[in-house]
């Protein structure tokens, strides 16, 4: 049993340290997050600096039930359940309301949210503050049409292809009014925005004030990376231009920081840390897989990914990006572990957020260790396979 924080910087106080309670160890012995729940199978946008053409499969809504099912069995504390990726949950709204809706008659006392880059947002707040949606978060990377051009290969507001330079125009006026029309309809509202190096570091403060005008309740910062996509060369941001970054918008609005650090004992120790518990690439097993929602973060549940990025050497032997692989979907028990173990015979290693007890014994009787944290991708690796420090990227 641990003491969690997070991080809350206002425009008043400067900074404050919220304590939260203390509870059960649950998924990596955290306190009670939300659980994102990647049902959205259409994308509305896409980014140019990810790495894969076609969009990961979504969680089906019956496999989604039994991982939440699951969890809660275990004892695991869910803060709410939040629709997010791997496309956005309003381009297929006739679906996103029918889940919502079946998610409240499941499970009445857990706060619904959705995480969106906002076309149509304005339009359908009312329906889903009556679906019970609680929390609302705008995916907000720009504020200028020349900006959303740099980072947005295309938008599409409706089913209709649009031009990237009107579409941009239509993004930005619907980010602003589906913020007024969630707070009219009473629904909270968090911007999330992604801080490219070199693309769109000058707008974030802009970003954080028009977000405040607006009436939205707080922003958290992101660092992006381009090396999903290597053609991209887009640079890493350093610390420092975060905590920059952060400090001019938290003039305008409370920045949250969440917290990034895995429990003692549940994650990769740092290189340095002497421990000798790490499993090690064997000439058999020389790659790792990871689960991730966003190629970044190893932010998924064991039971709900259905895709698993592979790690390994490459002829100079450092570790690099290998590719993907599609995981059988939930529901099929038992053998879908022993299906995971054959998929993933070359892996040493699997990285996830959570897991089951029973999963993880499966896989490590087939000779792939399940680790269980949350931390960035490329870092971990790189502590994997003897590089620096976890958390240091490699460039």
């Amino acid at each position: 049993m641990v003491s969690r924080r997070a991080l809350i910087i206002t425009p008043e106080a400067g900074v404050t340290i919220i304590h939260f309670p203390k509870t059960k160890q649950g998924c990596c012995g955290k306190i009670p997050q939300w659980l994102i729940l990647p049902m959205a199978p259409q994308a509305a946008a896409r980014i140019r600096f990810c790495g894969e053409e076609k969009l990961p499969q979504a969680v089906p809504l019956r496999g989604a039930l039994t991982w939440i099912a699951d969890l809660l069995a275990q004892g695991n504390d869910i803060g709410g359940l939040d629709l997010h990726g791997p496309g956005d949950p309003l381009a297929t709204v006739t679906m996103t309301t029918e889940i919502l809706a079946v998610l409240r008659e499941q499970h009445p006392g857990l706060p619904l949210g959705i995480t969106t880059l906002g076309l149509g947002l304005a339009e359908h707040a009312g329906v889903l503050a009556e679906l019970g949606v609680a929390r609302v978060t705008l995916l907000v990377d720009a504020v200028t049409p020349q900006t959303v051009k740099k980072i947005y290969t295309w938008i599409r507001p409706s089913k209709r292809n649009t031009p990237l330079a009107e579409a941009a125009e239509i993004l930005i006026e619907a980010q602003a009014k589906g913020i007024e029309a969630c707070k009219a309809a009473g629904i909270a509202v968090s911007v999330q925005t992604t801080v490219y190096g070199g693309i769109n570091e000058d707008e974030i403060e802009e970003i954080a004030r028009k977000a405040s005008d607006l009436g939205a309740d707080s922003i958290s910062l992101l660092a992006g990376k381009g090396w999903l996509n290597p053609e991209a060369k887009l640079p890493l941001v350093p610390e420092e231009t975060m905590a920059s970054l952060a400090k001019k918008a938290t003039q305008h609005i409370p920045v949250v920081c969440l917290p990034e650090q895995a429990l003692q004992g549940e994650g990769i120790p740092s290189a340095d840390a002497g421990v000798l518990s790490v499993p090690k690439p064997t000439a058999a097993r020389p790659n790792v897989a990871v689960l991730s929602s966003n190629g970044m973060d190893i932010d998924l549940h064991l039971g709900q990914a259905i895709k698993a990025l592979i790690y390994g050497p490459r002829e100079d032997g450092l570790a690099c990006l290998l590719g993907t692989r599609d995981l059988p979907e939930p529901g099929s028990g038992d053998n879908r572990w022993q299906q995971v173990a054959e998929i993933l015979q070359d892996c040493f290693v699997l990285l996830a957020a959570s897991a089951g007890q029973k999963p993880r014994d499966i896989l490590g009787g087939q000779g792939l260790t399940v680790l269980l944290l949350e931390d960035n991708v490329e870092g971990t690796v790189d502590v994997l396979y003897g590089g620096g420090k976890k958390g240091k990227n490699r460039k």
